[in-house]
Formats: C-alpha cells, sequence, structure tokens
C-alpha cells in the first residue's frame, strides 16, 4: 500500500469518526485547500528570496503545518473524486517530460509553446 493510501485511509477514518465526510464535498475541499494554501503563502509573504530559502524555528513549525494542511486537503479531494496521486504524478511527470525534454529546455523557464 502507497504512503498516499495509508495517509487516504486515516483522513477518511478521521472524518468518520467526527461525521464530518458530509461536509467534504470536492467543492468544499477544494475551498478549504485554497484557504490552507493562502495561510502557507501568508509564512513567506515578505520574506528575501535568501531568508525563504533558510527557514528555521517556530517559522519553520509553522510552515510544516500549513504544508500538512495543505496535503490533507488535497489527499481528501483525490479521495472523493476517485483520483490516485502517486499514479497521477507518475502520469503527470511523463507528460512533463515530453513537453519539456531536458536536452532543449536545460535552464530555459520558457513554457513548452515557446520553444516547439
Amino acid at each position: 500500500m502507497s504512503e498516499f493510501n495509508t495517509l487516504r485511509d486515516q483522513l477518511r477514518l478521521f472524518a468518520e469518526e467526527r461525521d464530518w465526510d458530509q461536509f467534504h464535498t470536492p467543492k468544499n475541499l477544494l475551498m478549504a485547500l485554497t484557504g490552507e494554501v493562502g495561510e502557507l503563502c501568508e509564512q513567506f509573504q515578505w520574506l528575501t528570496d535568501a531568508e525563504s530559502k533558510s527557514l528555521d524555528g517556530q517559522l519553520l513549525v509553522d510552515v510544516s503545518d500549513e504544508i500538512a494542511d495543505v496535503q490533507i486537503y488535497l489527499i481528501r479531494l483525490a479521495d472523493k473524486l476517485g483520483v490516485d496521486i502517486a499514479a497521477s504524478v507518475t502520469d503527470k511527470m511523463a507528460k512533463n517530460a515530453a513537453k519539456y525534454p531536458a536536452d532543449q529546455v536545460r535552464g530555459s523557464r520558457k513554457k513548452y509553446t515557446e520553444y516547439q
């Protein structure tokens, strides 16, 4: 069983034990996910690039918690939609590799449509 499946099952149980599944519609989960991404962004809002690369102390704890919140809602959303996250990531990486061949895009920030 993949790590995502283990987390998915734990999150299902957590929601069931609290009778929250009734609220966990795809729309609501996406809205909650968006809110959590906003809270994660807030942690970085006024940092310099250098500061954002070397988090420590309470800021690192806070960022870690926000990343966890984002992942929790993403896993719940995927579960509700029947999406296998690990398989989807593998498929998307294959698509990205085809769109962005390393020998053609190395060091470039251009979108694939700009060099094909």
